[in-house]
């Protein structure tokens, strides 16, 4: 490995012998001076500098004067300011100028030397940690997806693994993330099995975990304070992975009071979990209740124009009594904006509901554009395309101006995502559903292997399109293909996000409760 360079500028450099000679015998290049003008003279001809160290009080340019000509010669060189100033507003001068940390004399050998490792070897250190740590998970982990999880112990492992998975992608550990994405197979072909041998149950007896249909009355309403306004955010897509990166930048002005799951019902799809959500009922039961506001794969219409009506009626079955609510759904920019603009009239509501069809239209924009194709070519592109929009989004405007008051936040979605790697063949007839991680439709002909096939969907609580219709499910990474043009479409939606079938990352739905700060 290169040695280490570091400039260290200081009127009283003789002073600094001792701690000067332990950085040479660690292997650490050091040059000095005396002033900041030869410090300025260093960084600009000698483009090798690694590190900057800066006394403060220096003759003729101070050290803060130093680091500002640096800074705009070099921005992303990292400077350490070494004072005996210990005045407050010299540290925050010294911070609002980026420097990587900030030392008070006497400094010790040792100091010096944590400080270095922090700033120059950190991320090679962390990289390595985060390499053996999962070396040493990666079998644990392993024993637990073929432990026979319940429904509490498949969110936890799951967890666990995009825990990894954004460790890993962090520190740029190429080799240990190809070994995490073997296991994250393995655990979406356990889970898959799982969901098969227990989903119809689940809504037969009603003994299973939270799903789609339960999660307003069993999670939210329950957590409703009296004394706050509530707003619930369903964003449209959001995988937990996406979640854990937007958090960080959430909780800067919002506590989180508890992060919770939910398990999407299948089709996880907007059309059947979405409505599912905000009726407090599953799709059959919709369908036969309000069969005017329930629309059908194959018959004409927006499949999600009632959700307002459906979520009304389940608030008046829950409440008993007159809430006062409001719901919005933003699916383009001028509505978002109008949105921002108008965000402190929630305030008024007891309940308020914003549905965020962002992620959604992102999912399926990088299907069809090569570009987006191109900025969200994995996972950890498609997350950094998420925050990237979140950031700069009208809503992230919208939540800043609610975190001024006092109010609880609810964030979660409807269903997640999953980015599909094997095409599996279909046969249908004419009508039968063009989505590629489900289908509904007569006489259906597929590859048993990779289905959950329901052939009476009552005993999923789907409704019918006809008679003798029956739904498949894509397992895991597949996706359906007709054999018509099977290796064009084969080749076009691969690597592609879909939605509508069984894996962990499309069933298993983050719900967050936040508190304003």
């Amino acid at each position: 490995m290169e040695k280490i360079k570091i400039l260290w500028a200081d009127d009283e450099i003789d002073l600094l012998k001792p701690q000067l000679l332990f950085l040479k015998k660690k292997g650490y290049d050091v040059v000095t001076v005396t002033n900041g003008y030869d410090a300025l003279e260093e960084v600009e001809e000698d483009k090798s500098i690694d590190i900057v160290f800066l006394d403060e009080s220096m003759p003729g340019l101070t050290g803060l004067e130093t680091l500002d000509k640096i800074k705009s010669k070099r921005a992303n060189l990292p400077a350490v300011m070494i004072t005996k100033n210990e005045a407050e507003g010299v540290m925050e001068q010294a911070i609002g100028s980026q420097i990587a940390d900030y030392l008070i004399k006497p400094v010790n050998p040792n100091q010096i030397l944590l400080t270095l490792k922090k700033i120059v070897d950190n991320k090679r250190l962390v990289s390595e940690k985060n390499t053996t740590d999962y070396q040493q998970e990666f079998r644990n982990i392993s024993m637990d997806i073929n432990s026979g999880l319940n429904a509490e112990e498949w969110p936890t492992v799951y967890k666990k693994i995009i825990n990894w998975e954004l460790k890993l992608n962090a520190s740029n550990s190429d080799e240990m993330s190809d070994i995490l994405h073997m296991q994250k197979t393995e655990a979406n072909s356990a889970f898959s099995k799982y969901i098969i041998k227990n989903y119809e149950g689940w809504l037969k007896n009603d003994d299973g975990p939270v799903m789609s249909h339960d999660l307003l009355r069993s999670k939210a309403f329950p957590a409703m304070d009296s004394s706050v306004p509530t707003v619930l955010l369903v964003l449209d897509n959001l995988r937990f992975d996406q979640w854990k990166v937007l958090q960080p930048i959430i909780q800067e002005l919002y506590r989180v009071e508890k992060e919770d799951y939910f398990y999407s019902i299948l089709p996880t799809s907007t059309q059947y979990s979405r409505n599912a959500i905000f009726a407090g009922m599953t799709p059959l039961q919709i369908s036969k209740r309000y069969r005017k506001w329930w629309v059908n794969d194959n018959e004409e219409g927006g499949k999600n124009n009632h959700e307002k009506d459906l979520l009304g009626e389940q608030l008046n079955r829950v409440f008993r009594k007159p809430i006062k609510w409001n719901y919005n759904k933003i699916t383009n920019l001028n509505n978002a904006k109008r949105m921002a603009d108008d965000v402190m009239n929630l305030m008024k509501n007891d309940f308020s509901v914003i549905v965020y069809n962002f992620i959604d239209m992102l999912s399926h924009a990088r299907t069809e554009m090569e570009v987006l194709k191109e900025l969200a070519g994995d996972e950890t592109a498609y997350r950094s395309l998420t925050k990237s929009w979140f950031i700069h989004s009208p809503l992230w405007a919208a939540l800043q101006k609610l975190a001024e008051k006092d109010v609880q936040l609810m964030i979660t979605t409807d269903h997640g995502t999953i980015r599909v790697k094997n095409a599996s063949k279909v046969v249908g007839d004419k009508d039968t559903t063009t989505n590629l991680r489900y289908k509904t439709g007569r006489n259906l002909d597929y590859r048993k292997g990779d289905v959950l096939a329901i052939r009476d969907p009552e005993k999923a609580e789907l409704p019918k399109q006809n008679v003798s219709s029956s739904y498949i499910f894509a397992k895991e990474d597949k996706f359906f293909i007709y054999p018509n043009n099977f290796n064009y479409y084969q080749n076009y939606y691969k690597d592609t996000f879909q939605h509508g079938g069984i894996s962990l990352e499309e069933i298993i739905c983050p719900f967050v409760i936040l508190r304003s700060k």
